[in-house]
């Protein structure tokens, strides 16, 4: 059995095995597809294929949709190769917390193309597309730094810069090849169009627009395009950026996800590491639970995608779901697990949940002291969202994902993940943040990682995170034993960029501290420390 269109001809093989195929012709939705397109993405990977290419997929399979979506790879050509060596089919695997795993061949991406101008049949396809008034939507999922401009520095990349002095005939950013593509549609009578990121970041459409638009101000003062591209791109009538919150984990293939293709008699299932460091297999391996909320701004229409499970709304609402489950429902569980997983010796999320100290100090974080002053948007229940994430998402056995992924970046984390918690218990009147424990915990423990020391007093390399150099000489001399002042500590606790708030002026540097030192006293305090905390606050 393979991967392909012929592969697939022996479709009671596929059946037999446990497959859901395509139900529909897919050769007739590729014509359509091509001829008249309504949704392209930026961004062919993990998330692509086991998320929006399967809601369509659904709906393909439903006779809701008749066309299906064009794929743009603009970062790494190995990962259209593969792709195209399957004839743009994919397979997912749906991994369920009972045990379960639902397996799909995914048909709905009809084509793809290769983000290059110095190819030049390529990006006469890409052109082509861009001025089809049929062109609904171009979505996103190339990672918050897919959108960057600059380096830390705020100095423009060589690329970027490269791009706004030389202008559209060839750009070499991903960003200007973008907007180049959004020209032939300016020339094309100004064709509307929805330009959507579905990246998990907040005010993400606000970041591509942010991402596009020095481009057309460069061009137009440069002379080589006309101002009214500008107007038109800040148009909404005609351009919109519609906001959005994601929320699917899509770990990176795993070898034992392949395994059950490979025993199912499904050839060339091996993932690959392309030249770039991208892991790419002809499968998705992820959960299944899956939101995506949507500002509902299209100004040349969309398909009805909210049949198939997303909810479109206003930009208020989507803002409101980004803020639950970043600042309480989610993000921070997640990075509480985190930091501890690597304390405590864990190498899966899913492991950390039959620790009962662990699910202890999340249902602390999101029931009692985050949902006091969560967010409710109105559409999705924040206790439910909990509820989901705690007994479902994060237990699932099959989920292969590491707290040692979850921990890299944390020192950008923290201030979103907590800070903003804190500070609205610092804006409330009736709740007082002496009254936090958990937070607290999490804060002492990850001062305890920067030591990379663990809870059996064995050394261990702490994930990649831009402050790591920083921050770690700070707590480079505390061995375990040694007992620690909050001014020893203090250009940490101070750091808001880091927590969000000053530490020692709300009053929380003396909590965390003494915590710090009841976790350094000696190996198996961390555990002890976790343990009896917790106690203490179920009390």
């Amino acid at each position: 059995m393979k991967l392909t269109n012929s592969g697939l001809k022996d479709r009671q093989a596929w059946l037999d095995a446990g497959y859901q195929l395509p139900a529909y012709d897919r050769e007739a939705m590729i014509e359509k597809t091509k001829n008249n397109p309504t949704w392209i993405h930026f961004g062919a990977g993990n998330l692509f294929k086991a998320y929006q290419a399967n809601v369509v997929e659904t709906l393909l399979n439903e006779g809701i949709l008749d066309r299906g979506i064009i794929a743009v790879e603009g970062f790494d050509e190995m990962i259209l190769a593969n792709f195209r060596e399957h004839d743009t089919l994919a397979l997912l695997a749906t991994l369920k917390a009972d045990g379960n795993v639902e397996k799909t061949v995914i048909g709905s991406i009809a084509e793809s193309v290769l983000l290059k101008p110095e190819n030049e049949e390529e990006f006469k396809r890409m052109k082509e597309i861009f001025v089809n008034p049929s062109l609904q939507m171009a979505s996103f999922t190339i990672t918050e730094k897919g959108y960057a401009l600059t380096n830390a520095a705020g100095e423009y990349l060589e690329p970027v810069q490269y791009d706004f002095e030389h202008g559209p005939a060839m750009p070499q950013s991903y960003m200007g090849k973008v907007v180049a593509l959004l020209i032939e549609r300016f020339h094309a009578d100004q064709l509307p169009i929805a330009l959507v990121s579905m990246d998990n970041c907040s005010h993400n459409g606000e970041k591509l627009k942010a991402a596009i638009l020095p481009y057309a101000k460069a061009w137009a003062a440069n002379g080589f395009v006309e101002p009214a591209f500008v107007e038109y791109l800040n148009d909404e009538s005609k351009v919109s950026f519609p906001w959005s919150m994601i929320d699917k984990i899509t770990p990176r293939p795993d070898d034992k996800v392949g395994e059950i293709f490979r025993e199912d008699g499904i050839e060339d299932m091996d993932p690959i590491k392309t030249a770039r460091g991208s892991f790419v297999a002809p499968f998705v391996n992820a959960e299944e639970t899956e939101y995506l909320v949507i500002e509902d701004s299209f100004p040349n229409g969309r398909p009805a995608l909210e049949k198939g499970g997303l909810i479109f709304t206003d930009r208020e609402t989507v803002n409101k779901v980004e803020t639950m489950k970043v600042t309480t429902c989610l993000n921070p569980l997640h990075t509480a697990l985190a930091v501890y997983g690597c304390l405590l010796g864990y190498t899966l999320i899913s492991a950390e949940m039959q620790d009962e100290d662990l699910v202890k100090l999340i249902k602390t974080i999101g029931y009692k002291e985050g949902l006091p002053v969560v967010t409710n948007p109105g559409i999705l229940d924040p206790k439910e969202f909990i509820d989901t994430v705690i007994n479902v998402r994060f237990p699932n056995p099959f989920m292969p994902d590491a707290p040692q992924r979850i921990a890299t970046d944390t020192s950008q984390k923290l201030s979103v993940r907590f800070g903003e918690t804190i500070k609205s218990y610092l804006k409330a009147q009736d709740l007082d943040t002496e009254s936090l424990e958990a937070i607290p915990l999490v804060f002492a423990g990850w001062l305890r990682y920067l030591m990379q020391i663990n809870d059996a007093g064995e050394k261990f390399e702490a994930s990649a995170d831009p402050l790591l150099e920083e921050l770690c000489p700070i707590v480079a001399e505390i061995k375990l034993g040694d007992t620690v002042t909050v001014a020893d500590l203090e250009s940490i606790l101070t750091n808001e960029k880091v927590f969000g708030v000053n530490l020692i002026e709300i009053g929380m540097a003396d909590k965390v501290v003494a915590l710090f030192n009841e976790m350094n006293k000696a190996p198996g305090a961390i555990r002890t420390t976790l343990h009896d905390t917790l106690e203490k606050i179920g009390e």
